[in-house]
């Protein structure tokens, strides 16, 4: 199929997000065409319109999507097939693939290769790369609300459990909670967490941590977040902290606060430069260890998560706000996430293409 498409992406760098047209893309041998059914928008989409992308460029990552067209060497989907797929579709011939980095498959970033070497899937069509691999039939029980949660909430907010190495019991921190904070709350609850707070500021998401498997709720308004940790338990130091949300001083105060030996791990695109107080660890001598990532992807991610949501231990369709109908309200969507201050009921909002 060859042709121009309608979409929406960067009409501006640095200013402006709407509708723009694009070519039909071009698929491969491993390589299926799609048609999205449901999107998401997410706080990244405007991000990467402040950054100053370039203009032309199709922006969306959360998608749950009909195959339309598929590669000569595809066996496992045909047109017509409804798949989830993540925000992250690694090329599995790359050398990362074996250091078990697949997220940076082709170098930093180069598993997450929507919105940045190529379109996204703000689209009438979208490609999904070695599409056997990277996509995943979406389970009878399951809608394309659980999908598209699953296609980035869900697997950043797990990774920042998996990054922290929650252990049975460990007092856990999580630092912001919007819709990838909560999903890292579900993630160290389902680790086997025993205390669990969360840190916050809205009453909505606040509670909805609680239903999500947080022990205890804290907002940052209060004070900054070490001395609230500290005055909840106590003086004793949390085992771990993720950080999900914030600034500069949080992301210190969540080195600050665990204990010597414990674990920071960091799933929130940072777009400031960190400072690491000395006090914080010791001079560098009390072995907390600080870490970061970019989720994973990739079909068996996308199984496992739909597991859980089908045993009925994890609904990721709590944190759906806003549902709007047409392709149209694809910028509805956006303007949500770039104005989030101004609607303090946002969570996150969804796009049923119907």
């Amino acid at each position: 199929m060859k042709g121009k498409m309608k979409a929406f992406g960067i009409v501006e760098p640095f200013k402006t997000f709407g509708p723009i047209e694009a070519d039909i893309p071009q698929i491969g041998p491993l390589d299926a065409l799609c048609e999205p059914v449901a999107c998401a928008a997410c706080s990244s989409d405007p991000h990467q319109v402040h950054a100053g992308l370039p203009a032309g460029l199709v922006l969306g990552h959360e998608t749950a999507a009909r195959i339309v067209e598929i590669g000569s060497e595809v066996k496992l989907f045909k047109p017509g097939d409804i798949v989830a797929v993540g925000a992250v579709t690694p090329n599995y011939f790359s050398t990362e693939i074996q250091d078990s980095i697949p997220q940076h498959s082709g170098g930093l970033f180069g598993g997450m290769n929507w919105c940045t070497v190529e379109n996204g899937t703000f689209a009438e069509y979208f490609r999904i790369r070695q599409v056997d691999m990277n996509a995943c039939p979406i389970p009878e029980g399951l809608t394309y609300e659980h999908a598209v949660m699953a296609a980035d909430m869900c697997t950043t907010g797990f990774h920042g459990a998996e990054l922290a190495d929650i252990r049975f019991g460990d007092t856990v921190v999580v630092c912001g909670v919007g819709p990838v904070g909560l999903m890292a709350v579900a993630g160290a609850a389902l680790r086997g967490a025993g205390r669990l707070i969360a840190v916050g500021n809205r009453p909505q998401t606040l509670e909805l941590a609680k239903e999500y498997g947080a022990t205890d709720t804290l907002n940052y308004h209060d004070g900054p977040i070490d001395e609230l940790v500290l005055d909840l338990l106590g003086g004793k130091r949390p085992d771990a902290a993720i950080v999900a949300g914030g600034n500069a001083d949080s992301f210190a105060q969540c080195i600050a606060v665990v204990k010597p030996n414990g674990r920071i791990a960091n799933i929130n695109a940072q777009t400031f430069d960190t400072f690491i107080p000395n006090a914080a660890t010791g001079g560098f001598c009390d072995h907390k260890i600080i870490t970061g990532g970019l989720c994973p992807g990739g079909r068996r991610r996308l199984e496992r998560l739909f597991s859980l949501m089908l045993a009925g231990r994890l609904d990721p369709t709590k944190l759906i706000t806003h549902r709007f109908h047409g392709f149209e309200h694809i910028q509805d969507a956006y303007e949500l996430m770039d104005n989030k201050n101004a609607h303090p009921d946002l969570i996150k909002p969804i796009v049923f293409m119907d």
